[in-house]
């Protein structure tokens, strides 16, 4: 029998440290189940780890909360490129350090009027949850996640879906939890605290997923050991959630045609596969 396509949901980090570390759901579907692996979620706190696991022998599809591409008014406007891969060799060879590209990205909107400075690429306006400008570099920076994430992405030889041509057993999509949690608690935090709330927001997503919720919404339901259901609801910060969400995309995708992404994608903005 053919093994099942290993799916995997990685909520990343910039500067990951054992406090705050990429945090790595893995599962397979099992017909109308998505089953966690026996390590349910495993955390990475260095990037060296991330980059080594990217080496994962496929095949195998993940779903990644960080951007995989920058607005394209800003890529023009710069002369980055001409495609996801010719971009983020130009962010690098201009900018060799994260401080550096943040302030790339400040001097580029300090010449702009005021509104017009943290642009959002058309996919992070596709959604009635709106994405961070991947510009934005400071509170949730996720501009600093695209520069050590997407590099690290194509130094490991894998397929960007729609962006960029690599190995095809291995293949990366962008992924955004968000859209997943929003559907279930609405505007309610489920992240940044354990306070009462959050933690009933973080059960109810779970218990969403378990059950006919899930399989109603995806054509599957999530099946999560006792062990991981409590860690996923007392991880106060929402990564080990978040990881768990993204893998329930790479798990939607794989059975969309072109993993759900639409025809004619900008080759230098990507586009965010979620349900």
């Amino acid at each position: 029998m053919t093994t099942p396509l290993l799916l995997a949901g990685i909520d990343f980090s910039c500067n990951p440290s054992r406090r705050k570390p990429v945090t790595i759901a893995t599962g397979r579907l099992d017909g109308g189940v998505l089953r966690l692996d026996d390590d349910g979620v495993a955390e990475m706190p260095t990037l060296a780890g991330f980059a080594a696991w990217l080496q994962t022998a496929g095949p195998w599809l993940g779903a990644f909360d960080f951007p995989f591409g920058l607005p394209r008014e800003f890529v023009d406007g710069n002369g980055l490129g001409a495609s996801c891969a010719e971009v983020i060799a130009s962010v690098h060879a201009s900018c060799p350090t994260r401080m550096a590209w943040r302030a790339f990205i400040d001097a580029w909107g300090n010449g702009r009027p005021a509104g017009a400075r943290l642009l959002h690429r058309r996919t992070d306006r596709a959604s009635p949850v709106a994405s961070t400008s991947p510009l934005q570099t400071r509170y949730v920076p996720v501009g600093l996640m695209y520069y050590e994430g997407v590099a690290r992405l194509i130094a490991s030889g894998a397929t960007l879906a729609g962006l960029h041509a690599g190995d095809p057993h291995r293949v990366a999509l962008e992924g955004y939890p968000r859209r997943l949690a929003h559907a279930v608690v609405a505007r309610r935090s489920y992240k940044n605290g354990d306070d009462v709330d959050r933690r009933a927001a973080r059960d109810e997503i779970v218990s969403a997923l378990e059950r006919s919720q899930g399989r109603d919404r995806f054509g599957f339901a999530v099946a999560i050991d006792a062990v991981t259901r409590a860690s996923l609801l007392d991880d106060a910060g929402g990564d080990r959630l978040d990881a768990v969400l993204c893998l329930v995309q790479a798990a939607v995708a794989s059975r969309r045609p072109r993993y759900g992404l639409p025809e004619g994608v900008d080759p230098v903005e990507g586009w965010i596969a979620a349900d």
